[in-house]
């Protein structure tokens, strides 16, 4: 039964690991943003930051740790994991791209 239960948990995750990062369910590189404070429940991330970073939509009202939901300004629900909010970069355009990796030195890949 401990079985099933735990591969319920991993079915139910939002976001999968490709090549050692972690990416969304159409294979897009996931980023976090240094500026944000892990379980502030805010993005740091506003007005053009946000058209260059979008952030990763949260479908549910909730997941299962280490993912949690946090409410943008605009009212929209963002997904973070750890607390920290989570990104797709608009300059990734195939799956597995990872142009935004040290971007600034403060976006960064999520690693699994």
């Amino acid at each position: 039964m401990l079985a099933l239960s735990a591969c319920a948990l991993m079915s139910s995750s939002p976001l999968r690991t490709a090549d050692g990062v972690l990416v969304n369910d159409a294979g897009m590189t996931v980023y976090t943003f240094d500026k944000d404070v892990a379980g502030s429940g805010q993005s740091a991330c506003a007005g053009p930051c946000i058209g260059l970073w979008p952030a990763v939509p949260a479908t549910a009202a909730s997941y299962p740790a280490p993912y949690s939901v946090i409410t943008r300004d605009d009212g929209s629900k963002q997904l973070a994991r750890n607390g920290k909010p989570l990104y797709l970069y608009a300059q990734d355009t195939k799956p597995g791209e990872r142009k935004g990796d040290k971007v600034k030195d403060v976006w960064h890949v999520v690693t699994d």
